[in-house]
């Protein structure tokens, strides 16, 4: 079985920058754990957006901008990235809250037979709950789970009734 670690939005912007909550801080050192002892496969997920950010869709609704290519706050968290040297990980790009090239990544691999997938990161409910149904509506057989103590939301109180969403969706929630 193809096990598989997504690492959802670990950057500086949401852990610590300008979306930055004190849960998002609390879960770096169990997702740097997390990573430092899996053994698979790993996708991490950069929440990626240009200079005209205001601009957008997102912008107009969310007028933070964060996560700008090329800045500070576009980079994963420090932990997260020292814990990812020497692992086998794929970074993607993503310019909303899921990705569709995360889709088709794993698509490809799993023409090898059974997955196992595993999400941890940031926000819960939006980019993690927004992924993990993406995968749910693609692999509906495969095993999903999200760690719910290496993920936190934007409030603690949206984070818990994103894992309720999951769970009702036959994601698992552990940790």
């Amino acid at each position: 079985m193809e096990k598989i670690l997504i690492v959802v939005d670990m950057q500086k912007d949401f852990v610590d920058g300008a979306l930055g909550t004190k849960e998002a801080v609390e879960i770096v050192d169990l997702v740097a754990a997390k990573i430092d002892a899996f053994q698979g496969r790993i996708f991490v997920t950069l929440d990626t957006h240009g200079a005209d950010y205001l601009s957008t869709a997102e912008g107009k609704k969310l007028p933070v901008p964060h996560c700008i290519k090329g800045t500070e706050g576009w980079q994963l968290d420090e932990k997260v990235s020292q814990a990812l040297k020497g692992k086998n990980y794929k970074a993607i790009e993503k310019i909303t809250f899921g990705s569709t090239k995360l889709v088709e990544e794993i698509r490809n691999i799993s023409k090898n037979g059974e997955i196992q997938m595993e999400l941890v990161g940031l926000c819960t409910d939006i980019c993690v709950v927004s992924n993990a149904l993406l995968l749910k509506v693609n692999f509906p057989e495969a095993e999903i789970a999200v760690d719910a103590g290496c993920c936190a939301g934007v409030t603690p109180k949206s984070h818990e009734a994103a894992l309720e969403t999951m769970k009702m969706c036959q994601i698992d929630v552990i940790g």
